[in-house]
């Protein structure tokens, strides 16, 4: 259904993959943020999903082609200065959305594991992105700040998997409170007995039907209600 796209970031060209519904209304927008491994057919596939459901959506190509090196290696890279990079990178994403021709309303932000992390931070660095939803983030990461500045009017969804501590954990709670604090509203959800990874089909280990299909639908009337 999609096609790989270029916009530009901090002076260079970026890419990412992009679908548009296929009804031909404008529609508001959505960006997916793949986990560290890179953008891999499932996250391609999430893509095609958020267009069938009336989303124009776009999930920029972080490591430019490559996947991850080690298993290690997602969570090395998951500290400050990277956030605040990738971050830049999305918010020029949320910018070329707003430019197309196709796209009405608002934008939203949904990411998975290190990429969930990177969704809720991007609405502290876009004004264009006014919602955000978190599949079983990696929190704290490295350097995170406790204020969440401009989530002023903002609202966002954390999935949680059991076996990332549900949303009890110091780092969900964490996150939280900061986008509370700053006038952001944030609705968490647990998903009993899930593994981490629990929405990934290309996964069979770890994905959970049933708990998908919850996530999901919590995503979309998220995204239905603030973006419209």
């Amino acid at each position: 259904m999609g096609e790989m796209v270029s916009f530009t970031s901090n002076g260079g060209t970026r890419e990412g993959y992009l679908a548009i519904p296929s009804g031909g209304a404008a529609s508001p927008a959505v960006i997916v943020i793949q986990d560290w491994w890179g953008l891999v057919p499932h996250v391609q596939a999430v893509v095609d999903r958020f267009a069938e459901a009336g989303f124009v959506a776009l999930a920029p190509d972080f490591r430019h082609g490559q996947p991850a090196a080690k298993p290690s290696e997602p969570r090395q890279m998951l500290n400050g200065p990277q956030m605040d990079d990738a971050a830049m990178d999305i918010a020029a994403a949320a910018d070329y959305l707003a430019g197309r021709p196709e796209v009405t309303g608002k934008v939203g932000c949904a990411g998975f594991c290190a990429g969930a992390s990177l969704a809720l931070w991007s609405a502290t660095r876009s004004e264009r992105i006014v919602a955000t939803a978190a599949f079983y983030p990696r929190l704290p990461w490295e350097g995170m700040r406790r204020d969440w500045p401009d989530y002023a009017g903002k609202a966002t969804v954390i999935h949680c998997a059991e076996a990332d501590g549900t949303s009890a954990s110091e780092g969900v709670q964490t996150a939280r409170s900061a986008i509370e604090e700053a006038g952001g509203s944030c609705a968490l959800y647990d998903y009993p007995g899930t593994a981490h990874a629990f929405f990934n089909e290309d996964r069979p280990e770890n994905f959970d039907q049933r708990a998908a299909a919850t996530a999901w639908a919590r995503t979309l009337e998220l995204f239905r209600a603030k973006l419209g």
